[in-house]
């Protein structure tokens, strides 16, 4: 079984592997960058749902694997704040296609000022913490949380979630 990563990104394919490797331990992962087509900080759920998917879909076919897994970063405004927010996209070669996200947290008014100047998440972190592209490393959530948590433990969960119609189709059959 080949299981293509629509992503380069170590965080990315660590979390993909995490989920996947006790499920299918004879699997070949390939990481397959593609393009989100979705601005570069998309600003809802469902546009970051939508890179999701789309990275998840370019890859399968690009690298014509029997399963593909896209993850994609956003924020979004809720009741008047603005949260960091993430998805997971899953796909097979037969078409189904499964969802699963979160990673909700609330973000400051000065990140908030800078994410409307045109800045990425990424690169506010990497300002204020004075390291160089953390999210390919512990990412904003662990910055937040002190470490509570890191962006590879919360995007695994995301792709547990995503894994729903495959795990128990029985329960997704029309």
């Amino acid at each position: 079984m080949k299981i293509a990563i629509a992503s380069a990104n170590p965080v990315k394919i660590n979390a993909v592997k995490r989920v996947f490797q006790p499920i299918y331990p004879q699997a070949r992962f390939i990481s397959v960058p593609v393009d989100s087509s979705v601005k570069p900080q998309p600003t809802s759920d469902k546009e970051t749902q939508l890179g999701a998917k789309n990275r998840c879909l370019k890859a399968l076919t690009k690298a014509q694997a029997d399963m593909a897994v896209g993850l994609e970063g956003g924020i979004m405004q809720l009741n008047g704040q603005t949260y960091s927010t993430a998805w997971a996209a899953v796909a097979d070669k037969t078409g189904r296609l499964c969802f699963g996200g979160g990673m909700h947290f609330l973000l400051p008014p000065r990140f908030i000022r800078a994410l409307r100047r045109g800045q990425e998440l990424g690169e506010i972190i990497d300002q204020l913490t004075g390291q160089k592209n953390q999210k390919t490393h512990s990412g904003a959530v662990a910055v937040f949380t002190r470490h509570l948590t890191t962006r590879t433990a919360e995007y695994t969960h995301l792709v547990k979630l995503a894994m729903v119609k495959f795990r128990r189709p029985d329960l997704y059959l029309a």
